[in-house]
């Protein structure tokens, strides 16, 4: 607020006082009093107004300027109105104790959506786990009845065990916090699990996996990491070609960092899609083409290594293939074997 400001907000307050001192100077005049009465009056009038001015200014300007600095060093702006210090004026008083009524009933209407949203997940993760009864049941009575049949049954049972899968992270993808454990990592176990969980799909589609150069320890969450990795691998089935395509895995430690890289030799993403495949619902030029795409996975791939504190890049060329790599920080006991 700068002084400009303030003699503006109070322009009404000043015009007044002037338009009567002039009434009242005119009084004078025409009662022949002396130009030094006048004069005395002009500055017992307006000293008093103006020394109140300036210290209001001042007064309002120390205020402001600390209300602005608590709100500088505020994450969360909203809870201005719990940390500010009551105004003395009425006007300042009436405000706060607005902004006080306002902030309890956004606490209010904040905690209402927030409950409907665990009551939502805990539906969610209880469907998962009451769906599985079904599905376990499926599978005994395929392995109890193998042929043709059964055998493509049992492939759409894994899809949909991967889906249900990723409905499951994707509810519980914005309380990580509450649900990792942070311990030992082995990526080429790692990488094993999910390969031979994989194994039907890359074998049906001819596809080639070399991981031989995958090593190394990192620290993280194991479940979580896995599908992640899952998620990915995934992708690279669904978008290699038959027959003739080759999936390559491997680590690089640097300096700061370990990175584990898939890399595929599928039929790639063109330019204009690369910027976005991580965004949410985005399918893409391939998503059309391939149908079954959901614009989920890569999207929570993402989100679930930010929470993780580990980051995630994709570079791809059309026809040639696709690169995704997971980078683990290294700190001073995250070391590569």
């Amino acid at each position: 607020m700068t002084i400009k400001e303030y003699l503006k907000d109070r322009t009404l307050f000043l015009l007044t006082n002037f338009i009567l001192f002039i009434i009242i100077c005119g009084i004078m005049l025409i009662t022949n009093m002396s130009g030094n009465i006048i004069l005395l009056i002009f500055c017992i009038w307006f000293f008093p107004v103006l020394t109140y001015i300036m210290l209001e200014f001042f007064k309002q300007k120390i205020f402001y300027n600390e209300l602005i600095s608590i709100m500088d060093g505020l994450d969360q702006k909203y809870l201005l109105s719990e940390i500010m210090k009551e105004p003395e004026n009425i006007a300042g008083k009436l405000l706060y104790d607005i902004l006080q009524q306002t902030n309890k009933d956004m606490h209010e209407h904040v905690k209402s959506y927030r409950d409907r949203e665990n009551e939502y997940r805990e539906y969610i993760e209880t469907w998962v786990h009451e769906i599985k009864t079904p599905i376990a049941s499926t599978r005994l009575i395929i392995e109890n009845n193998p042929n043709a049949i059964t055998r493509n049954i049992q492939d759409e049972m894994t899809k949909i065990e991967a889906y249900i899968e990723q409905v499951l992270y994707y509810s519980r993808s914005n309380h990580v916090s509450k649900d990792y454990l942070i311990k030992e990592v082995s990526l080429a176990d790692l990488v094993r699990r999910v390969i031979k969980r994989n194994s039907r799909d890359f074998i049906s589609k001819g596809i080639t996996v070399d991981m031989e150069a995958v090593k190394g320890i990192a620290y993280s969450d194991a479940k979580w990491l896995e599908f992640i990795v899952n998620q990915l691998i995934g992708n690279v089935i669904k978008y290699t070609r038959e027959r003739d395509g080759k999936v390559t895995i491997h680590t690089i430690r640097n300096e700061n960092n370990i990175v584990l890289t898939i890399e595929d030799n599928g039929i790639g993403i063109i330019d204009k899609d690369i910027n976005r495949v991580f965004e949410k619902g985005f399918t893409g030029e391939n998503g059309r083409k391939f149908g079954g795409s959901t614009g989920i996975g890569l999207y929570l791939c993402k989100k679930l290594a930010e929470q993780l504190g580990l980051g995630l890049t994709l570079t791809s060329k059309v026809g040639e293939g696709t690169k995704v790599s997971i980078i683990f920080p290294l700190g001073s006991v995250n070391l590569m074997n």
